[in-house]
């Protein structure tokens, strides 16, 4: 009896224990607390909330004077840009096409030109004839992928090769459906005197309809052309083959079609006199 009591408080004791273990790893968690010590936990967790949350800094307004800053900065980048995009001389014959269409017979003479997209190249061309053909450069269209012509403010129209001059860099387009009341009229023969003025009129540098003026300074060979061409003082440029070279009587006795670097004269021009032209046909 004394050993089975002693046993039964034995494990009595056993389980009390277990409960006083457990009982002691839980009390962190959960802790006999009275009214007021929940109440200074709480202010306690407050105050620490309070430190631990960053301090709101209002911000700042942007100055107006740093904006306009930056503004200024990129205008003058722009400008400063400029001449890189488009040239001084380019400019320079913007301001002269503006005064010379100023003229009535400039402006008739416009009337007749044509822009001419071949898709892969871009080029000049005026209408000439009965009002149903163009006279370009071959080199023009000689690639072409498409033929698109415009006139001022008119077009696209189609247009088929009617004759190509290889030899001469010339080719003849028909305008299909289409027929200018406005056209230029070819010179017999290619006549002038050293430092004849002439006008020309194209497409360059991705513009249309641009007039220009300058002289004729002789003749001189080409290894393009089979015929002796002109040599022309006037600012030129990419987009201006094809343009006529009109006289002061408004005809057209040469068709530009390249320019060259000269030991003597700089920069020139160069134009298929349209003799050339007519001695072809004549074939």
């Amino acid at each position: 009896m004394l050993t089975s009591n002693t046993h039964g408080q034995t494990r009595d004791s056993m389980r009390d224990d277990d409960k006083r273990l457990e009982t002691e790893d839980e009390t962190d968690l959960y802790e006999d607390l009275d009214e007021t010590d929940v109440k200074d936990i709480l202010e306690d967790n407050k105050y620490t909330k309070q430190r631990k949350e960053p301090e709101k800094r209002k911000r700042r307004p942007f100055p107006k004077w740093l904006f306009w800053l930056i503004a200024l900065f990129m205008v003058i980048n722009v400008f400063a840009t400029l001449p890189v995009m488009v040239s001084i001389p380019a400019i320079d014959f913007l301001k002269t096409s503006a005064q010379l269409l100023t003229d009535d017979e400039v402006q008739q003479y416009r009337e007749s030109i044509a822009t001419i997209d071949a898709g892969n190249s871009r080029g000049t061309g005026f209408a000439f004839a009965n009002g149903e053909k163009v006279l370009t450069n071959d080199h023009v269209i000689e690639n072409y992928e498409r033929l698109h012509i415009y006139f001022k403010e008119d077009g696209p129209y189609g247009a088929t090769v009617d004759r190509r001059y290889p030899e001469l860099d010339l080719a003849v387009l028909d305008l299909q459906d289409e027929t200018r009341q406005d056209t230029l009229p070819l010179a017999d023969e290619t006549t002038y005197y050293e430092g004849e003025p002439f006008y020309f009129i194209g497409s360059p540098l991705g513009f249309s309809g641009i007039a220009n003026e300058g002289e004729i300074i002789g003749e001189t060979t080409s290894n393009n052309v089979e015929t002796e061409v002109l040599m022309l003082d006037a600012p030129i440029y990419s987009g201006n083959s094809g343009s006529p070279v009109i006289n002061t009587s408004g005809e057209v006795v040469a068709v530009i079609f390249a320019t060259r670097d000269d030991d003597e004269r700089g920069r020139i021009g160069l134009a298929i006199p349209i003799d050339a032209f007519h001695e072809e046909n004549r074939q």
